[in-house]
């Protein structure tokens, strides 16, 4: 009788959170060297599994983690609009944002009586978008400020610096010497967008991400895993902000 080749592995399986089941999707990986579960910064939650492990302790291992999927999933459930009351933080300090209720003057962080705060001018629709853009050029400053120093480092040339928006991705470079880079970071530590800077910049050395391009990273930013850890774990939560519910 002729069997049918079934897979070591399944496509997804099931968890249940909070009573609730949760699809997961199941990749395997040939470098992997354990059981992984993540949240990606698009899309649902992600168990990889190494090709050579076994699918009764993948199952094992997701049983164990679902108190930590729970409590990821809750501080990812939804965006995080930029409005009045709301907190954000700005390098990592949380400010609550403020509305002045004067037409005209700009975006200001200030330190005052009831903690951290973000004075915004305008109507109250229009706080968001006065808050990106404030965001965006605090974010090229400090960006522009931290290249320059990564590029003499590594002795190249930066042709352009731009913020974007991207929901997944914190960088890009391209040969020509032209970085891109979320202006998000400006959310974060200063630790982790001087990482990302570092990173980015290193490519005009390595485009890829083979151990010579790490070493690269590490020469001009030897604290390097602080930034890079920090990202791995709180970025999905920075891609919320911004984004209008």
């Amino acid at each position: 009788m002729l069997r049918l080749f079934e897979p070591k592995f399944p496509a997804s399986t099931q968890a249940r959170v909070d009573g609730q089941p949760v699809q997961i999707a199941v990749r395997v990986s040939a470098r992997a060297r354990s059981y992984r579960l993540s949240i990606p910064h698009q899309g649902g939650p992600v168990l990889t599994v190494p090709r050579h492990g076994r699918w009764s302790e993948a199952e094992a291992f997701l049983n164990r983690q679902t108190a930590w999927l729970a409590a990821r999933l809750k501080r990812s459930a939804g965006p995080l609009p930029f409005a009045e009351g709301a907190e954000v933080p700005v390098r990592g300090v949380r400010h609550r944002i403020v509305g002045t209720g004067k037409v005209r003057g700009r975006v200001e962080a200030l330190l005052v009586a009831e903690g951290p705060s973000l004075f915004v001018p305008g109507e109250p629709q229009h706080h968001s978008r006065r808050l990106t853009d404030w965001f965006k050029a605090e974010a090229q400053r400090d960006l522009e400020a931290r290249v320059a120093i990564h590029a003499a480092n590594l002795n190249v040339k930066v042709k352009s610096i731009s913020m974007r928006s991207q929901s997944t991705r914190w960088g890009s470079c391209s040969s020509a010497g032209r970085l891109n880079f979320n202006w998000r970071l400006v959310l974060a530590p200063d630790f982790v967008l001087d990482y990302v800077a570092a990173h980015e910049v290193a490519h005009l050395v390595e485009m890829n991400h083979s151990p010579a391009f790490w070493a690269t990273v590490r020469r001009t930013l030897p604290d390097m895993e602080r930034g890079k850890a920090w990202l791995k774990a709180h970025g999905r939560e920075l891609m919320a902000y911004g984004i209008e519910a």
